[in-house]
Parts: structure tokens; sequence; C-alpha cells
């Protein structure tokens, strides 16, 4: 009953006292299997986003494997508590630093070079030390050969991709966690 009410009355009204102590009992262990429970269903869930990470990985071809291989999951113990378990899935940024351009997608300022090996140098420039990775941009265009318009170069999102696979990450953590309680129950 709420502090400070008084209890209700009248010829409607129906009074009982209940002796929960049994149904607290099944509640207090209830909850020592979900807190037990909860590492494992998390990672239930992150097994299912991981392997949807590396199929969405494999679909976007292959030209050197550093990205799929990159790929990785990880429990945080930072993140997590007492009711909360996290895992990481991403990428690994020194296995593949250029991952996230493929993820979000970039503008391609300069010409690229027919075998694939970076930018177009403008002539003249030969044998001058190319700009450093924190040059300013006007540095870099003095360098490479600039395209007349700048290109769009589309994500090809491989780990929000994976976010379609939430409702099956959800299921996967769910079972886990009634299994665990149905066999510390002695279920079959």
């Amino acid at each position: 009953m709420a502090r400070g009410r008084k209890p209700l009355s009248g010829k409607k009204t129906l009074s009982m006292d209940l002796d929960t102590d049994g149904l607290d009992a099944v509640l207090d262990d209830l909850g020592e299997d979900i807190a037990g429970g909860l590492r494992p269903a998390a990672q239930a869930a992150a097994q299912v986003l991981y392997d949807q990470v590396k199929i969405n990985v494999s679909a976007l071809g292959r030209k050197t494997g550093n990205l799929e291989r990159s790929i990785y999951q990880k429990f945080s113990p930072e993140q997590s508590g007492a009711l909360k378990a996290v895992y990481n899935i991403s990428w690994n940024h020194r296995t593949a630093p250029h991952g996230h351009l493929v993820e979000f997608g970039y503008l391609q300022r300069y010409r690229y070079r027919p075998d694939g090996m970076g930018p177009m140098v403008r002539p003249g420039m030969d044998g001058t030390k190319k700009p450093g990775r924190r040059a300013t941009r006007e540095q870099k265009d003095a360098y490479y050969v600039t395209l007349p318009t700048p290109i769009q170069v589309p994500a090809k999102s491989f780990v929000r991709r994976a976010e379609s696979s939430f409702d099956q990450a959800y299921k996967a953590a769910e079972d886990e966690l009634l299994d665990r309680i149905h066999k510390r129950q002695g279920g079959a």
C-alpha cells in the first residue's frame, strides 16, 4: 500500500493479506539467473552481428583481405556493469587504416594513376618532396593533379548495415538467456 494513503473500504472492496515470501524467493533466484546469463546472452547477440559484418565485408569483394582480417568483437569491461554487458564490433584501424573510407565514403579530389598506386603527381613536381599527411589542401593541390570536379565515392557500409540483423541478435540473446534459466531450474 502506498504511504500516506488510507486503506480502501466499502461494499465492493476486497482486502487480503498474502504471504509473498515464496514469490520473492523465485524472483530473487530469477534475478541471479539473469545476472549470470547476461554476458553470455550479450555475446550471443554480438556473435550474430559480428557474423553479419563479416558477410558484409565479404560481399564488398576482396582486394588485400586486410579489412576482412581486421573485423573483431571484444568484450568491454569498461563500458559494462553489474546489469550491462557491452561488446564492441568494429574493424582494427591499424590493420585496415582505410576502413572508414569504405564505411562512410569519401570525396576524391585527385586524379589517380592507372596502376592504382596513388594520385598522379603534377608535371614538374617529380623529384620534389610530396606533401605530408597534415599538409594544407593548397599544398596538396599544388603537388597532385586535381580533378575538374571532385567525385563523391559512395559509402559501402559494412558495420552500419549489420543493423539489419538486430532482430536476430535480440532473439539470440533471448534464447541464450532463457536456455540458461531453464537449465538452472532443472529443465531438460
